[in-house]
């Protein structure tokens, strides 16, 4: 197929964020008995919809969170960006060369999409090409964030590709039409892979991938 345009999720793919967003959240849910190993976490929570991730834990620990927890992580974890996140290594000089349009699709909020570009230095190459699952209502595992950002990006699904990092948003993109491209980090690979995902370990191999 000729990739016409290409979709990034956000978390894990653009932006080095999971080790800090679930590092807070194991830390916080262990208060409450939680117990759970960082690579497990990256298995289980991410690309999923917070509260699905919160529910999780409820399950487990067979109680209810505190209502001011979502409040308290958003904060601790909203700070923890401002100064800890970066850009994953490659992908500045990855989209620096990209003679075809793309945009990023994230199951997370606008705000939190831009403060996460910001500080990576990132957002000057998404300006209104941000699309967030808060918009429509639709949260990975659906497929409807990638459908809707390659609407509104003015492509078809055929000609559009999606880059992810998760099981759940491998598991949306398939669902939606869209050949996947999973990055693989180590501990997500054999999840990606049987979800349908094209592997790439790094945005050079994944330019040799797609011929670009």
């Amino acid at each position: 197929m000729e990739v016409k345009c290409i979709i990034f999720d956000c978390d894990g793919v653009l932006v080095d964020t999971e080790k800090i967003g679930n590092g807070i959240l194991l830390e916080m849910a262990s208060e409450y008995g939680f117990d759970m190993k960082i690579e497990d976490a990256y298995r289980n929570f991410n690309g999923r919809n917070l509260k699905d991730c919160f529910r999780h834990i409820e399950e487990a620990i067979d109680q209810k969170l505190p209502e001011n927890f979502e409040e308290d992580y958003r904060q601790k974890s909203f700070e923890a960006f401002k100064t800890q996140v970066k850009p994953m290594e490659g992908v500045v000089d990855f989209i620096e060369k990209l003679k075809i349009p793309y945009c990023v699709a994230s199951s997370g909020p606008v705000e939190k999409i831009r403060l996460n570009l910001e500080v990576a230095g990132l957002l000057d190459k998404f300006e209104n090409k941000i699309f967030s699952s808060y918009q429509i209502n639709s949260w990975k595992p659906e497929p409807g964030i990638f459908l809707y950002a390659a609407k509104e990006m003015g492509f078809k699904v055929e000609d559009s590709i999606v880059l992810e990092d998760s099981k759940a948003g491998v598991k949306a993109g398939i669902s939606g039409g869209f050949k996947v491209y999973g990055f693989a980090n180590g501990y997500n690979n054999s999840d990606l892979e049987e979800e349908g995902a094209i592997l790439f370990n790094n945005y050079e191999e994944l330019r040799s991938l797609l011929k670009i």
